[in-house]
């Protein structure tokens, strides 16, 4: 727990009274910068703007002994005109980047309004998947009510930081991926069961255990938004 700590204290100095001082004398347009302990993301209206500060910031680490990960850092379009700009050129649709497990897309509303997409990173989720098929294999011959709770503790965890606004298919997925390892366990424990036990009886079980798709946080707008639990005092 000291590293993240350290690091907050760190790059305050460092990057964060730096970065507003860097803003006000040089940038010719609009700067915001998100942190999370030595992860950051910053957001430039101008590319000039962009291209400058990486090379002046490049510097200022190298004075306190710093680099920037040369496998994380890069410059890329990203924002409310990009979608418009690229196609313009000919260019494919915007990047993505990952940033605090989330992949983040340039996506458009019903209405063709913008907006930040946020799906938990795929390989997070495979990963997570392998480690609830790995389990349920150890927990093959508990009773299902059991391993229904389990499941269940689960993969609300998993919502309690991924139930992001448009995080739905994602949670679908997710919920139908662990229905059917459930399924191929299940029909593992027996003959009889690998008989008795088909898609449409495992989806009246998943239903009474799983839990559905919803959303948790509200949209990044929205700061220092609690919502408590149904329930809470």
């Amino acid at each position: 727990m000291i590293s993240p700590l350290l690091a907050n204290v760190y790059l305050h100095y460092v990057l964060d009274l730096w970065i507003d001082w860097w803003r006000k004398h040089h940038a010719t347009g609009d700067v915001i910068i998100v942190r999370y302990a030595d992860d950051f993301v910053m957001g430039f209206q101008h590319k000039g703007d962009a291209e400058r500060c990486l090379r002046d910031l490049g510097e200022r680490f190298a004075r306190f002994g710093l680099e920037l990960h040369p496998d994380k850092t890069r410059l890329l379009e990203f924002g409310r005109f990009a979608r418009q700009n690229r196609a313009r050129r000919g260019e494919k649709k915007p990047e993505t980047f990952d940033f605090l497990g989330f992949t983040h897309q340039c996506g458009l509303t019903r209405n063709g309004r913008f907006v930040v997409r946020r799906d938990a990173i795929a390989e997070r989720m495979r990963k997570t998947l392998a480690k609830i098929k790995y389990d349920l294999q150890k927990r093959m011959h508990r009773p299902l009510g059991e391993t229904g709770r389990w499941l269940q503790r689960v993969i609300r965890g998993w919502q309690n930081y991924y139930a992001v606004p448009f995080s739905t298919r994602r949670q679908t997925q997710l919920i139908r991926a662990v229905t059917r390892h459930w399924l191929g366990t299940i029909r593992r424990r027996s003959q009889k069961g690998r008989d008795r036990w088909n898609w449409s009886r495992m989806l009246r079980l998943a239903t009474r255990w799983l839990p559905r798709p919803r959303i948790i946080h509200p949209h990044p707008y929205e700061r220092l938004h609690v919502r408590p639990e149904a329930g809470a005092v």
